[in-house]
């Protein structure tokens, strides 16, 4: 696959609208390297034109030729000049026969490539945006709205296809049949011939601004389909709470005022079609009535003969059909240059967090590779004590979601290896912005982090993230069956991911499912509990075997019951593990040895949960609420 970030290379943002001002050639230019890909198709598919071209543009002429011929003419050509009209016809209908055969045979089977073309794109430019798109940091997905990415995932992808396939390859074709056209006409008649021309070329200026006028429409139209969409999304993902608290016809009408919106612009895009479309047919009858006019004349001068006159006008009929042609296509281009602009303004967005080019950290099995230089170390000076792992550090670090506005304020702290940390302080304090940070969800505006004395921007995300797990409170679970939800795409042996649930007391649940390991779950895990998805969610991080386990209120949506079966499984989980617990109940963590209490993104105290209440700091108001509320 071509580098997303050569062929788009990042620039400072500009607002999405100024991109109509690009040129449209350049945006072209962008499409190009995909269409390198299947340079073979496209080759094969232009140089059919060639023959296609020319057999269409010879019908006419062989019309004029019969007609001619008929009327004994001298404009009939020599070689069917001495023959008999029996003879002469027969030839021409040979000879139109040929061209009909070449084009019932080669117009299907060019199609078909250009079709075929298109979708190769499509699915090439579908590819890269997906993972271009998976690739953007965790802050662009916090500002920009699902609906929005989806209709340029799709929608606007198809358009993209569309450039190529019956936009780009369609209009070379009409140019390429307008030049044959034009080249035939003056090599019988330059007087006729450029009397079309003139009456071409004002139209031409007249569709080339409608075409810009509908460019403006359409783009207009896909930012509210983009709204459309995103209200749509939002109102099925969030039904329950839609009908728990009767926002049906509230939200009803706020769609409708968005459809409204959507519909008037799309009428606005159509009228602009239309015009280009009932221009074209008004200018093609008044030139050939112009033909006619002129090549009457001509005729009672005795300068002009029936069979010219009658190819001329077929002629004009022929030359106007692909400038429609030419027109509808140029209207797909405009449709596909709008959605190109929009999917380069996805394209160009940089990718923030990135792994850095580092030989020495490149490639890891499952344990840092520096770990195993400090072991042959060890190893060489006699030592038997093989080094602890799983140390966090945040060295003075701050981070801010957006400008200054400091979420996370100068946290300096150190966890040691496979100790038990919970982080506590009242909502809003930083608790999960630290876990984010830490996974590299996020970069810190300021400061550091370092696992094992490696700075976490230094490790390839994907080490980083194997090396830790995080729970959270609610588990996400995708369509699928329920041991690809354990294994995430990673390579386990069915035994593997048993033993997973073995430790993690779900694998009696998991044989009550009607199918056992290959039950199939809905979308987000619907037609099970939030307990059960959470039981899931334990299974999935124990069978990565981490060395630092994150969890953030994961006991939260479980009963009592499940949650004691958990909290055995959890004792013996966080052997010899470095882990973060984040927990809101505060009776859960009196057995971790450090309590970091947090308070607008600042470190305020720390320590165990007898120290703390003995400090009579915040901590222990906490407590203590909890305890009245209890």
């Amino acid at each position: 696959m071509i580098d997303n970030m050569s062929i788009y290379p990042n620039k400072k943002k500009s607002p999405e609208k100024s991109r109509q001002n690009q040129n449209d050639w350049r945006l072209f230019l962008r499409l190009l390297p995909y269409a390198r890909r299947s340079v073979g198709l496209l080759v094969v598919s232009m140089f059919l034109l060639i023959p296609l071209g020319i057999a269409n543009s010879v019908q006419p002429l062989l019309i004029g030729q019969a007609i001619s011929l008929i009327r004994q003419e001298p404009s009939v050509y020599e070689f069917i000049k001495n023959r008999s009209l029996y003879e002469g016809l027969t030839i021409i209908q040979g000879l139109f026969l040929i061209t009909i055969i070449i084009k019932l045979l080669l117009t299907g089977y060019q199609g078909y490539l250009v079709q075929k073309l298109g979708q190769k794109i499509t699915a090439e430019i579908r590819k890269d945006l997906f993972h271009h798109v998976t690739s953007l940091a965790v802050k662009y997905f916090d500002r920009t709205p699902v609906g929005k990415l989806i209709t340029r995932l799709t929608s606007d992808v198809e358009s993209l296809g569309d450039v190529f396939a019956t936009g780009a390859v369609g209009i070379f074709a009409d140019l390429f049949s307008m030049l044959l056209i034009i080249g035939f006409m003056f090599s019988i008649q330059w007087q006729l011939a450029i009397l079309l021309l003139l009456i071409l070329l004002p139209i031409s200026c007249l569709i080339i601004y409608f075409q810009k006028q509908y460019r403006q429409a359409n783009y207009k139209t896909r930012e509210e389909l983009s709204k459309l969409n995103s209200q749509l999304q939002e109102n099925i993902v969030g039904v329950n709470v839609v009908q728990l608290f009767r926002r049906e016809k509230f939200n009803a009408e706020l769609f409708r005022e968005t459809n409204k919106k959507y519909v008037a612009e799309v009428d606005t895009s159509i009228w602009y079609d239309s015009a280009v479309s009932s221009t074209l047919e008004w200018v093609s009858l008044i030139a050939i009535a112009g033909v006619l006019w002129v090549g009457s004349l001509l005729i009672l001068r005795d300068n002009l003969s029936f069979g010219i006159l009658s190819a001329f006008v077929l002629y004009g009929q022929k030359l106007f059909f692909p400038l429609q042609n030419f027109a509808e296509k140029f209207t797909t281009i405009q449709a596909g240059f709008t959605a190109i602009e929009r999917v380069i303004g996805i394209l160009d967005e940089p990718i923030e967090i990135k792994d850095k080019s580092n030989p020495r950290l490149s490639i890891l099995d499952n344990q840092f590779c520096y770990i195993d230089e400090i072991i042959r170390d060890l190893e060489a000076q006699n030592f038997n004590t093989a080094p602890e792992l799983g140390e966090i550090r945040f060295e003075n670090v701050w981070f801010a979601y957006k400008d200054d506005d400091y979420v996370i304020k100068n946290l300096d702290f150190i966890i040691h290896p496979g100790e038990k940390i919970a982080l506590v302080g009242p909502t809003g304090a930083g608790k999960s912005s630290i876990i984010r940070l830490l996974c590299r969800l996020y970069e810190p505006t300021k400061g550091r982090i370092l696992i094992d004395g490696i700075d976490i921007r230094e490790i390839p995300q994907a080490e980083l993230r194997r090396y830790m797990a995080v729970i959270l409170q609610e588990a996400f679970l995708f369509a699928g069956d329920v041991k690809s939800n354990i294994t995430l795409g990673d390579n386990y042996t069915l035994e593997e991911i048993e033993q997973a649930a073995q430790k993690t007391n779900v694998a009696d649940f998991i044989q009550q499912l009607p199918q056992g390991y290959d039950t199939q779950l809905r979308e987000r895990g619907t037609n099970i509990s939030s307990g059960e998805k959470q039981l899931l969610a334990f299974a999935r991080a124990a069978i990565r075997n981490p060395q630092i386990l994150v969890l953030d209120e994961a006991t939260a949506n479980l009963d009592v019951g499940t949650e004691a079966l958990i909290q055995q499984a959890l004792n013996q989980l966080l052997i010899k593990r470095t882990a973060i617990i984040i927990a809101h109940r505060l009776s859960t963590i009196r057995n971790v040895d450090r309590i970091f209490v947090l308070k607008r993104g600042e470190l305020i105290e720390q320590g165990s949960h007898e120290k703390l209440i003995a400090q009579s700091g915040l901590y222990s108001t906490l407590h203590n609420l909890q305890m009245l509320g209890t």
